[in-house]
């Protein structure tokens, strides 16, 4: 049986959770036009409509992680440039909050701008978004917030690490705040029922960052690394195994297999209803195979780097137990790596104490980890 301390922070989960109550059930969709222009065709004609569509995905999947070098390819941008623009909320919630909105009101900032070399059907996606935090020295991070966050997420943590002389560029990732398509409340084309458009947004948020860190090395940080919480630390890693120069980066919140977090997780309950009149997890799991870390550990271990991993025990979005799991193959692939464990749940990990906890850990990690 659950402990009292067990059953309060489930029942604080579920009340943090249904804050968001404009949530959207779609329809399985197979998205094969987001597969056009994909690289690892093998002899794929583009633009050819498969008669079965799931074994055109699944296949897909089989040849993206034997090549997935090339499926994560991208050319540098030739249009970097930062802007000075005022700092806005893009809350996705269906009442925004006026003390977020206000808090920010007639606030500036630096943001990096570039269009992203994975295109999509939608203007305001591709072109790239990252708040720039500088600092001195050569140290510099790049920060992928978790899924729906709003554009000031993770900003007290930005500053903090600018205290302790790391740089940082908080990215707004697909589909999210300035990046979202018109028709949409929230970042729901990021995560989908739609099988093509999930697998080309974690493509686009792993070539975004490369391209993130490319603009950092022109001016001047060589020690580059990587923050990601839950869907950003999926991007993260991703990134991760197939880029050298990320010397350290900090999973926060991990788990194995993409759609294991789809069927099981909390925050994602409406994309499995849309999914399971259709489909069944197992067939799920090959449909985004090549966007799940678990397949990417040996990729990942090609690189000499410090890794941190938090997740929460009371984590009803990533299951403390595909947690574990993640740790088990750092361990087994003898990683250099860092494991802290929080006290509390997915969304509880955003609310006091233990939001200073993460933070602390993220924090403390980063001022030793550049050295080591």
């Amino acid at each position: 049986m659950p402990s009292r301390y067990a059953k309060w922070m489930y029942e604080w989960e579920d009340r943090l959770t249904s804050v968001d109550n404009n949530r959207v059930v779609r329809p399985l969709d197979w998205g094969l036009e987001c597969a056009r222009d994909w690289p690892c065709r093998n002899g794929v004609p583009p633009g050819q409509l498969p008669s079965d569509p799931e074994k055109f995905f699944a296949d897909y999947n089989q040849r993206i992680i034997a090549g997935s070098d090339e499926f994560y390819s991208y050319r540098t941008p030739s249009d970097f440039r930062l802007e000075q623009r005022e700092v806005k909320v893009f809350s996705t919630r269906e009442i925004p909050d006026p003390k977020l909105e206000e808090k920010v009101r007639g606030t500036h900032a630096s943001f990096l701008r570039f269009t992203s070399p994975v295109l999509t059907s939608y203007p305001e996606n591709n072109l790239v978004n990252a708040r720039w935090f500088p600092a001195r020295g050569r140290r510099a991070v790049v920060l992928l917030p978790h899924w729906n966050a709003d554009a000031i997420a993770y900003t007290g943590l930005c500053k903090v690490l600018n205290i302790l002389g790391v740089a940082v560029l908080r990215l707004s990732m697909p589909y999210h705040d300035i990046r979202m398509p018109a028709e949409t409340r929230r970042a729901d084309y990021a995560v989908s029922a739609n099988i093509g458009r999930t697998l080309n947004a974690v493509r686009q948020g792993v070539v975004d960052i490369r391209c993130c860190l490319d603009w950092l090395e022109q001016q001047g940080y060589n020690q580059l690394g990587l923050i990601g919480t839950s869907l950003g630390s999926c991007y993260a890693f991703i990134a991760s195994a197939h880029d050298a120069r990320i010397c350290t980066a900090a999973f926060n919140h991990a788990s194995t297999y993409f759609a294991d977090v789809v069927w099981h997780g909390q925050t994602t309950r409406h994309i499995r209803q849309g999914l399971e009149a259709e489909i069944d997890l197992e067939r799920l799991r090959q449909l985004f195979l090549a966007i799940s870390p678990m397949v990417y550990f040996d990729k990942f271990a090609r690189f000499r780097r410090r890794s941190l991993v938090v997740y929460a025990d009371y984590d009803l979005t990533f299951l403390p137990e595909f947690s574990r799991e993640v740790v088990r193959e750092f361990a087994n692939h003898h990683l250099d790596h860092k494991v802290v464990v929080l006290p509390c749940g997915h969304y509880t990990t955003g609310e006091a104490p233990y939001k200073y906890m993460d933070g602390w850990h993220l924090a403390s990690f980063f001022r030793t980890a550049f050295e080591a």
